[in-house]
């Protein structure tokens, strides 16, 4: 497992941040600064929220500690890009899909690293706490997620039919590299993956769900309208399973604490497709 965990995830993880890149333009920062409104509804939802959520749930929930962190893992966890096709299937507002995505992503070198403290020091010992490096997460992920999506983006602006080309290319490899990383999450545990998903499996369904309606709630009151509601509540849902992985496997050496991250990445599809499915039914019968 040292050559997977040290080198091909890390480097599947890099591929799909560089994608990501590759679809950004400046457009995509700049309305963030036109049309905030939308974005700030969303990104608390994400960032406070979601965080705030799991840790509720966790303290409640009669988990190991190893499990309870391992929730809270993919809770900082930023949106997935798969979360920007997800919402172009529900017709919802891509591109402020795509800011969220793209913003938050950059953020999570500060806020993934703030949660991971946070959480050791409310959910585990002291003695581990003190043995992991804040910075030393920070600067794994500023390589691993920062670098390639700024590399990604200068190649858009340098050559960007090539990058336009080779950017649904892309997509398709990363979405190949995510099912890999997780397969891989799973035959590393597949001894004990269905005790791990009796243990973990109810906590994630309850996260990933309840996220949901609530991020549809928080944006119906608050939102512009129904696209952006649509956007928000698939980009609260979808969370980047891979990134979790990495996180859990680097700095805890995978184990228990990677088992919520791959519960939440195989809940969190079928979830979104439900939700998809559920609102072209309705608005199919209003159009009739």
């Amino acid at each position: 497992m040292g050559i997977i965990t040290d080198v091909i995830l890390p480097l599947a993880l890099a591929f799909i941040m560089f994608s990501l890149g590759l679809g950004l333009t400046s457009k995509d920062f700049s309305r963030v600064i036109k049309q905030p409104k939308d974005f700030l509804v969303g990104a608390f939802s994400q960032i406070i929220i979601l965080p705030l959520v799991a840790l509720i749930l966790v303290l409640i929930w009669p988990l190991s500690p190893e499990l309870a962190v391992g929730v809270m893992l993919i809770a900082a966890a930023p949106g997935g890009a798969t979360s920007n096709i997800l919402t172009s299937f529900a017709k919802g507002d891509v591109a402020l899909s795509i800011s969220l995505t793209a913003i938050i992503s950059l953020l999570s070198v500060i806020t993934i690293p703030i949660i991971i403290l946070l959480s050791l020091n409310i959910l585990m010992d002291t003695t581990l706490t003190t043995s992991i490096s804040i910075s030393d997460i920070a600067i794994k992920m500023f390589l691993i997620v920062t670098v390639p999506v700024l590399l990604g983006m200068m190649l858009r602006k340098l050559a960007s039919n090539f990058a336009i080309t080779f950017e649904s290319i892309s997509k398709k490899i990363s979405i190949f590299l995510f099912a890999l990383v997780l397969l891989g999450a799973i035959v590393s545990e597949k001894d004990n993956i269905v005790l791990y998903f009796s243990q973990a499996g109810l906590i994630t369904l309850v996260l990933n769900v309840l996220m949901m309606f609530l991020a549809y709630n928080i944006a119906k009151f608050l939102g512009s309208g129904n696209d952006q509601k649509k956007a928000i509540t698939i980009e609260c849902g979808l969370q980047n399973g891979t990134l979790a992985i990495v996180v859990a496997t680097s700095v805890f050496g995978g184990g228990l604490y990677l088992i919520p991250a791959a519960t939440y990445s195989l809940i969190m599809f079928a979830s979104s497709l439900i939700y998809i499915f559920a609102i072209k039914k309705i608005n199919f019968f209003k159009q009739k």
